[in-house]
């Protein structure tokens, strides 16, 4: 069972990792797969329709935990804990819910301190009890005292008596006072790790169509020699259509991964001379995994040939219909994704997944 530490509106923590909000979700599944000896079946949740409208979801069903991440951003933004029994929790150093201690309304009372008024919500018979960062559910309909609820009782406060020993359902951290209304917080310093991350990729170009990339990216930098000074810092770097290996390096490090690739299936559409070359050596991508970028170059001239962004704007409509790509299962796993559809536009190609709708 792990034994865990809560800090409201900042992270769920053991003493070899922390869950900590604004954390990337790539960070997450890393700390997962390091420990998965004792954090066994995860599950990875989301929308098939509207991946872009639900959260993402790390549902830790034996620890009896989910970590909310926002599904634009991909940064955590909410911890729940929907089992309390399958964990220990600790706040400050001190146990407030172990198999001995159990979490009643008494126990986060003296554990937490004096907070606002709870909130009740007769529809889905649940007491809320809200601090800032972080909120406990009480489920009513499972006490075998009927509690007392009244409205409107005194200064324009509703009045709920509450059993004696009632327990809590659920617990979340979140950031801000309100969990309806919370975003994923700024990624924090701690979760950067050595690594840059790209706050806004725009593409640059002219009446031609485009010329490369400008990134925004972000570093943890710290003063000279003072790790206390340390902040996050934005530089600007551009990458442009016939760049060097060595441009590239020199502007965003290197890579987290080199992929070559072992065909290409998108040469047919190419002009008839270049479709009749065939190849000698591969082409490869620079991958780089927190910037959200993909650099392709070519294997002859090592020069950059394409990039691959997340679309911020509507360009206009493609004048001709997509080409479709098959991507086939490799030896290792199985491609759930399914067939894609390539546009051409301006001079850049967007690969657009076939969402299938019920």
């Amino acid at each position: 069972m792990l034994d865990l530490e809560v800090v409201p509106e900042r992270s769920l923590g053991h003493e070899q990792w922390e869950f900590a909000l604004g954390m990337p979700l790539a960070q997450a599944i890393s700390i997962l797969q390091k420990h998965c000896r004792i954090i066994k079946n995860v599950q990875v949740l989301y929308s098939e329709q509207m991946p872009l409208s639900h959260d993402l979801i790390l549902n830790l069903t034996q620890d009896g935990m989910k970590l909310l991440f926002d599904a634009c951003n991909q940064r955590l933004k909410v911890i729940e804990v929907y089992d309390l029994s399958k964990v220990k929790l600790k706040y400050c150093g001190v146990h407030f819910n172990t198999q001995a201690i159990a979490p009643t309304i008494e126990q986060i009372d003296q554990s937490f301190g004096a907070t606002h008024p709870g909130v009740y919500n007769a529809a889905e018979q649940l007491f809320h009890l809200n601090f800032r960062g972080l909120s406990f559910s009480f489920q009513l309909d499972s006490w075998n005292e009927a509690p007392k609820y009244e409205p409107n009782f005194a200064h324009g406060l509703a009045s709920l008596q509450i059993p004696h020993g009632a327990t809590v359902k659920r617990m979340y951290i979140y950031t801000g006072n309100n969990l309806q209304d919370t975003k994923a917080p700024v990624m924090p310093l701690a979760c950067f790790l050595g690594n840059v991350y790209a706050e806004c990729v725009d593409v640059l170009k002219n009446g031609a169509g485009p010329l490369g990339l400008r990134l925004r990216i972000l570093t943890a930098g710290c003063g000279p020699g003072v790790m206390a000074d340390a902040k996050v810092r934005a530089v600007e770097r551009n990458i442009y259509f016939g760049d060097s290996c060595q441009d590239v390096l020199s502007a965003l490090g290197s890579p987290h991964k080199v992929f070559y690739k072992s065909e290409d299936k998108m040469k047919i559409h190419s002009p008839s001379p270049h479709k009749q070359v065939p190849s000698k050596c591969n082409d490869y991508f620079f991958n780089y995994f927190t910037l959200g970028v993909d650099i392709l170059f070519d294997s002859t001239t090592h020069l950059v040939k394409k990039f691959w962004d997340q679309i911020q704007e509507l360009l206009g409509h493609p004048m001709e219909k997509p080409v479709v790509l098959h991507r086939s299962s490799s030896a290792n796993n199985t491609n759930p994704f399914g067939s894609t559809f390539c546009f051409g536009l301006q001079r850049m190609i967007f690969e657009v997944r076939t969402w299938c709708v019920s």
